[in-house]
């Protein structure tokens, strides 16, 4: 399993991103589930992944590959006039990975299937971000529903629709992430650190802050620690139940 999430502010797009993925209790593995392209000045892109791991990993090498290839012959997501175009590409080349895989063809119950997050910006519009499905349709992040998570979403999302806030700084986004991911760490043995951070400032066409966190980072363990603290506290604070 794994945990990511892209979250729209009005500052722009933050990305995070677990690393472990597994196929059983004695076979864990870290991987890397983010990829960025950027063409300064004019598009940066970002994409998370979750499902089968070999269906990502074609779908990010394809992509790869055709930011290589001769113009006259595949298209470039680097050369995408918008962001809707870039995730109706990334939609095609994941249908295209799973129907190559899968004898039955395209299914989202298939054992090749992945999701993924799409965001970023091209010139010319605003930062947009979108969630792919299997199948290869994919929805947009709006007002209404500003964030996306995909993998094991059940831990970490409480914490997101109650705190999350679009005028929040990028720090205080950073921090809202980290305890979303701790909750989920800590109810599911299949995710885990370390954690891998993109930071996008709107208009800025580049790559901004990017890290990666591991489960011994002194600011994670802050964050771990405090949050587990002051449930305890608030619980007590509350009035107990009169039997």
């Amino acid at each position: 399993m794994t945990y990511c999430v892209g979250m729209m502010l009005d500052a722009g797009l933050v990305f995070m991103s677990d690393t472990r993925t597994n196929a059983g209790l004695d076979n864990i593995s870290t991987f890397r589930k983010m990829q960025t392209w950027e063409a300064p000045g004019d598009c940066t892109i970002a994409m998370m992944t979750a499902g089968n791991l070999a269906t990502t990993q074609a779908v990010v090498s394809l992509l790869n590959e055709r930011t290589k290839a001769p113009e006259d012959r595949t298209p470039s997501i680097l050369g995408v006039p918008s962001m809707f175009q870039a995730a109706r590409m990334v939609a095609d080349t994941l249908r295209e990975v799973i129907a190559r895989h899968d004898a039955s063809g395209q299914e989202a119950s298939s054992a090749f299937n992945a999701t993924i997050l799409l965001g970023g910006q091209v010139a010319g519009s605003a930062p947009r971000l979108f969630l792919i499905y299997p199948e290869g349709n994919f929805i947009e992040a709006s007002r209404d529903t500003p964030f996306f998570q995909i993998g094991e979403t059940k831990y970490g999302r409480p914490i997101l629709v109650r705190a999350y806030d679009p005028a929040m700084s990028f720090e205080e986004a950073i921090k809202l992430l980290l305890v979303s991911f701790d909750s989920t760490v800590k109810a599911n043995l299949s995710v885990g650190a370390p954690f891998d951070l993109q930071v996008y400032e709107a208009d800025s066409f580049k790559l901004g802050y990017s890290r990666r966190i591991e489960a011994d980072n002194a600011y994670f363990r802050t964050i771990s620690d405090g949050w587990g603290e002051a449930l305890k506290q608030a619980l007590d604070s509350l009035p107990d139940y009169e039997m």
